[in-house]
């Protein structure tokens, strides 16, 4: 028999991974107040390496005091105690033998909850689409947001080296910058929420700059051995529908550009699936393969694992991120190569809210 393409090992950057599944970034509202990790989310993030996953990338964690912070009970960067606090959870998932990456997000207009401001802020004055998810505490639509000066726009890009540089003061063994699913580095790229007309704004290399600065200041900011890289999506947490108007032309430009930053990886968000997208035959992925030559990570419902297995196969991907499959199931891993049947997504995992103690509780009710 041939050997399974997903448990073969892999390098991302140089970081060594047993496999080439890994754990994709999900927002737990699971921190205190304040921004600082618990023992309860150390404890989540070591399942996972329990479990088999090569990888875990954490949450969306802010990083800064001003606007970036996003949900309730989100968990930070943005100060050296916050730094501190993700120590044990590091230490955690090093003890039971994996490997974690921190996720650096800016919400932008998507911002639901901020301790630090009473305003939200974007490249442009636009009410984003749809209305705040409930399972995170938000009810009703999004304020419309405050257009960034551009004398403010440094110091945003300045926040995400600066928190990179605290994550590997705490251990975390990689980076990754949130660029995707409608927060304010896909806020700058989209052109229905960046309407600017500077040097940001206006033409796709122009919306695309800000996401490039970010990602070249946080590769400067981290030693050479450890990995940054960057999520991008089409689909929105608040618009399942939206394309990239350009096309296979706007991927081949975003892609390429991105890549030459200097990034080890680019993580490719996909809400519905990883079919074939803009007639190329090729999904959202396997175009970043085709642009970029630095490592793709596929996610976008690949607990199929006929799909996972075409996308390594193909080379539209060389790793596997699974989201909602590996929170009903941390084992799915391990399970999948003994050939047990992993436990199913249930949405009664994240009620009353997406919080780690909801999926705690539907555990228990449920007798695991």
């Amino acid at each position: 028999m041939k050997p399974d393409p997903i448990f073969e090992p892999g390098r991302l950057g140089s970081l060594s991974l047993p496999n080439r599944l890994i754990v994709a970034p999900m927002t737990r509202i699971s921190a205190t107040p304040d921004g600082t990790a618990t023992a309860e989310m150390a404890a989540y993030y070591a399942e996972y390496a329990k479990g088999g996953f090569g990888l875990i990338i954490t949450e969306g964690t802010y990083p800064d005091t001003e606007y970036s912070q996003s949900y309730v009970n989100q968990p930070g960067l943005a100060t050296k105690a916050q730094a501190e606090g993700w120590r044990p959870v590091v230490d955690a998932v090093h003890g039971a033998g994996g490997r974690i990456a921190a996720q650096l997000m800016h919400g932008g207009a998507l911002t639901m909850h901020n301790r630090f401001a009473s305003e939200t802020v974007a490249p442009s004055a636009v009410q984003p689409v749809g209305e705040q998810p409930p399972r995170y505490h938000g009810r009703g639509a999004y304020p419309v947001p405050r257009a960034l000066n551009e004398s403010e726009i440094p110091a945003i890009i300045a926040g995400f080296a600066a928190a990179a540089t605290r994550a590997v003061q705490a251990g975390f063994d990689g980076v990754e910058i949130h660029g995707a699913n409608g927060y304010l580095i896909d806020q700058f790229l989209s052109r229905h929420t960046n309407l600017r007309t500077d040097m940001w704004g206006g033409s796709l290399a122009n919306r695309l700059r800000f996401a490039i600065e970010v990602a070249r200041a946080v590769v400067d900011a981290v030693p050479a051995h450890i990995p940054v890289g960057i999520r991008i999506s089409q689909t929105k947490v608040n618009d399942l529908a939206h394309v990239w108007a350009g096309g296979a032309a706007d991927a081949a430009t975003i892609f390429s550009a991105l890549d030459e930053t200097g990034i080890s990886f680019i993580h490719v968000s996909s809400h519905l699936g990883c079919g074939a997208v803009f007639d190329t035959g090729l999904s959202l992925a396997g175009l970043a393969r085709r642009h970029a030559k630095c490592t793709v990570i596929a996610n976008g419902k690949l607990e199929d694992t006929t799909t996972a297995r075409g996308m390594l196969i193909r080379r539209e991907a060389e790793f596997l991120s699974l989201a909602k499959a590996a929170l009903a199931d941390p084992h799915w891993p391990n399970k999948l190569a003994a050939g047990q049947p992993p436990v199913p997504f249930d949405p009664g995992m994240l009620a009353p809210d997406g919080s780690i103690g909801s999926t705690t509780a539907w555990r228990a009710a449920q007798g695991q």
